[in-house]
C-alpha cells in the first residue's frame, strides 16, 4: 500500500524546513516531524499495537499506542489526537512528555530521521483499531514490557526500543501533574 502524504520537514531545532513526500523522506533520511502516542489504563498497563503487516516498514512489530506524522499545516497535538482516533478509535486528553531526534537504519533502503513529539494519555475506553493499520493490540505492564525488550528487543520497533526508558520516568511524572491537551 503507497501513501503519498507529504512529511513536515524540520531542522535540529524542529523549525519548519520544507515538505516532502513521505517515502521520498524515509529513503533520503530527511530529518521531518513525527508523533508518538502512549496510552495507559487505570491499572498502569501500556496499550502497545502490532503494526499491519503490509506497513511500509516495521510490520508486525509491536510499538507504541500509535506514531505518525503532523500534516503541513497541522500541530503536532493535533496530529496525535487525530491518530490516536484513526489508528486505535480512541479520544482522550494528552500530556506533551518530551522530544527526540533519532536517526536509524530500517532496511530495505529506508531509513527513520524523526523530530519525533511524545504525548501520554489514559484512558479506560475500550480500543476499536484499523485493521489496515493494526494487526492486535494489548496492555501490558511496564516491568513486563521492560523485561520483553531486554529479551526481545527485535520485536519492537526501533523508535519504541530508544525512548521506551523515557516513557517510564514520564508516566510517573504526569501521575504526579496531571496536565493533559
Amino acid at each position: 500500500m503507497m501513501n503519498y502524504e507529504s512529511v513536515i520537514l524540520v531542522d535540529q531545532h524542529d523549525n519548519m524546513v520544507g515538505t516532502m513526500e513521505k517515502i521520498a523522506a524515509h529513503r533520503v533520511g530527511k530529518l521531518h516531524r513525527a508523533i508518538s502516542v502512549f496510552v495507559f489504563n487505570s491499572k498502569g498497563e501500556l496499550l502497545l499495537q502490532q503494526r499491519a503487516a503490509h506497513k511500509y516498514h516495521s510490520g508486525e512489530k509491536w510499538s507504541n499506542t500509535c506514531c505518525s506524522h503532523p500534516r503541513p499545516g497541522e500541530t503536532a497535538p493535533d496530529a496525535a489526537k487525530r491518530r490516536l482516533k484513526e489508528e486505535m478509535g480512541l479520544d482522550c486528553r494528552l500530556n506533551y512528555v518530551f522530544s527526540f531526534i533519532y536517526h536509524a537504519d530500517l532496511g530495505d533502503g529506508l531509513s527513520e530521521h524523526e523530530y519525533d513529539h511524545v504525548y501520554i494519555g489514559i484512558t479506560d475506553s475500550t480500543p476499536q483499531p484499523d485493521k489496515d493499520e493494526v494487526t492486535g493490540f494489548t496492555y501490558s505492564s511496564l516491568d513486563e514490557i521492560e523485561s520483553d525488550l531486554f529479551q526481545n528487543p527485535e520485536k519492537y520497533t526501533i523508535w519504541f526500543n530508544i525512548c521506551f526508558d523515557r516513557i517510564v520516568k514520564g508516566y510517573h511524572k504526569i501521575l504526579k501533574n496531571e496536565s493533559f491537551i
